[in-house]
């Protein structure tokens, strides 16, 4: 394993410097923080996840949660992930005061929940889930549901699920069949099946209350008569004692990746006497659960770009140490006599893991803007200016999904690349990182879905305004940027791929105009990726403005190389990654379908 996980100078720039964190600390919300208390906390969670989460990253991987005995064996750090973490606060940090949180930005939050992820991203989902679930009660439940769950949940002592899918229905919500029939008991009876359900079960667990999707009976068909209830494992009595609520673990899903975090297949009501409480009102269930699942996304992004860069200190660090080949000679030889050179000498070498380094910065500044984007839209007592802010963070939310994952896929597969044949054996660590971020694309709507999401629903939200404001962002750094001479072009290149992305849209909308949609959607992926790079060369040029600044400025908080290296790796995505809009301007505009099926037979 490598000696580092992450580049901690890098996590604050982007936190302090480049999406300035004091501003969003000027709100009334979070008046009771200031730099230095959220930098210790920063501190403390880096020190904890030194200690507590990096040393067992690769043995949980070989030493996998399994199921013995009606429940899943977790490695003892899960335990420790969530007391510790429910002690520090890593749980309740985002939580209103009244709630028993922290009130902390969720920039500062995110920040803190990345550094765990690069660290071993086995483990923070546990408290995560936790977090989630929790934050479902806290908003909609009534206040015997909070008072019974919620602070045992934040303090790590319960752990808290999501329960969505079912084994007939995947990304399908509308057919989901579990059942809650109504009682004179105030509490449903609940009976179904869950699968796919992350933290399900662990021997650690004093209760796991899971938050479960299910349809009352004689409900709306779809997803209009689905309902949210608490589905405790064990429901506890009025003097505080649990008694077995009919949740059965029945399996535990093996996986290629993410071996260490469970995910489990969970039964209701096999004995007839699984008892649920209703959420809010009957039938919005969907609506509450899709509230909460913007920080679930920007949770799937922080992950993966997390990953991503764990994968990069770790592929950088072997370049630095491993000696082969030697360079070649004016007369285009080699010359066998001289010493080999370190491999981060080869330019194509270099080229990989400038590619690692774009995709993992620029994954962590997109989570960051989120982040702060959701701040901003909480704390705001300015109704234009949450508006806005909703409607940016819409907009932004199936990119900040799905280009950590998808391209840090790419940047990973990279890192295996970087150490040859020994990136392929289970002695490195970069085929853990390759198989644990796969799943990162799947988590929380598949790639597919957050592209139809994006062209389908946000593109189009408010009649454009959601794209316009977005549109307005980008154009404003374009304008910063071409203050600089050594910065113009690249804001005439990002500029010209703004543009271009107008003419695709040109393109693309006459199909939803009249009412084709299968064609209007048919390419949705090709225009997520279209987007991303836009999106992703946007904030790159906003990283190089700051450290053009600092650099003028002579500003010695870090060193000259941290801002040249910035600047660095924004030329690198503007050559390599930004050109390809163009080819897929090109297939986007083209006028062939060939994915739909039509009634000619075609073998796929």
């Amino acid at each position: 394993m490598a000696k580092e996980y992450l580049d901690i100078d890098t996590l604050k720039y982007l936190l302090y410097d480049v999406h300035s964190l004091e501003d969003v600390l000027q709100y009334e919300r979070f008046q009771d923080h200031d730099l230095g208390s959220v930098d210790m906390f920063v501190d403390s969670v880096k020190e904890f996840s030194d200690r507590e989460l990096f040393p067992y990253f690769k043995e949980m991987d070989e030493n996998p949660a399994h199921y013995k005995d009606g429940t899943v064996m977790v490695h003892k750090q899960v335990d420790v992930m969530m007391k510790k973490g429910g002690e520090m606060g890593l749980i309740a940090a985002p939580f209103d005061y009244k709630d028993g949180g922290l009130q902390l930005p969720s920039m500062a939050y995110t920040s803190t929940a990345y550094i765990l992820d690069a660290a071993n991203n086995h483990l923070p989902g546990y408290a995560g889930l936790t977090l989630g679930s929790a934050e479902l009660i806290a908003h909609f439940a009534n206040e015997e549901l909070n008072a019974t769950y919620v602070p045992k949940m934040l303090a790590g002592e319960w752990a808290g699920t999501m329960c969505l899918t079912e084994p007939q229905a995947g990304s399908s919500l509308s057919d989901i069949t579990t059942k809650a029939i109504p009682t004179e008991g105030g509490f449903y009876k609940i009976n179904g099946q869950k699968i796919f359900i992350s933290g399900g079960d662990t021997q650690y667990a004093e209760n796991i209350i899971h938050l479960v999707l299910a349809r009352i009976e004689g409900a709306p068909a779809g997803t209009k008569g689905i309902s949210l209830f608490v589905v405790p494992k064990n429901r506890p009595d009025t003097d505080g004692n649990l008694n077995y609520n009919d949740v059965t673990t029945v399996a535990d899903f093996q996986k290629m990746g993410q071996r260490g975090y469970c995910t489990t297949h969970l039964g209701f009501g096999d004995k007839d006497d699984c008892r649920g409480w209703l959420v809010g009102e009957p039938h919005q269930g969907l609506k509450y659960m899709f509230l909460m699942m913007n920080g679930a996304r920007i949770a799937v992004g922080r992950g993966a770009a997390a990953i991503a860069m764990a994968a990069y200190q770790a592929s950088l660090e072997y370049a630095n140490e491993r000696p082969q080949g030697r360079k070649l000679t004016s007369t285009g030889k080699k010359n066998p006599d001289e010493n080999q050179s370190l491999i981060i000498e080869h330019p194509d070498v270099r080229r990989m893991l400038l590619l690692q380094k774009a995709i993992a910065e620029a994954s962590l500044s997109l989570v960051l803007l989120a982040s702060r984007y959701q701040d901003i839209k909480q704390a705001t007592k300015d109704e234009g200016e949450r508006t806005k802010y909703h409607l940016l963070l819409e907009m932004i939310i199936p990119i900040v999904k799905t280009f950590p994952s998808e391209a840090g896929a790419v940047a990973v597969n990279n890192g295996v690349q970087v150490l040859g044949g020994y990136g392929f054996c289970s002695d490195f660590i970069l085929q853990q990182y390759y198989r644990d971020i796969r799943i990162s694309a799947i988590y929380e709507g598949t790639t597919g879905i957050q592209s139809q999401d994006l062209l389908g629903r946000k593109i189009a939200m408010e009649n454009g305004k959601a794209l316009e404001l977005l549109a307005a962002e980008i154009m404003a750094t374009i304008t910063a940027a071409s203050a600089y001479d050594d910065l113009k072009p690249y804001a005439g290149m990002l500029g010209a791929k703004l543009k271009l992305s107008q003419e695709v849209l040109a393109h693309l909308m006459p199909f939803a105009q009249k009412g084709d949609y299968e064609r209007y959607l048919a390419d949705a992926n090709l225009f997520m990726e279209f987007m991303s790079i836009v999106v992703i060369s946007w904030l790159w040029l906003d990283m190089a403005i700051k450290a053009k600044q600092s650099l003028l400025k002579g500003d010695t908080k870090y060193s000259e190389a941290f801002y040249e290296s910035k600047i660095h790796t924004m030329r690198f995505y503007f050559k390599y990654e930004l050109p390809k809009t163009t080819g897929l301007a090109e297939s986007l505009m083209n006028s062939e379908v060939l994915t739909i099926k039509t009634n000619k037979e075609v073998f796929v």
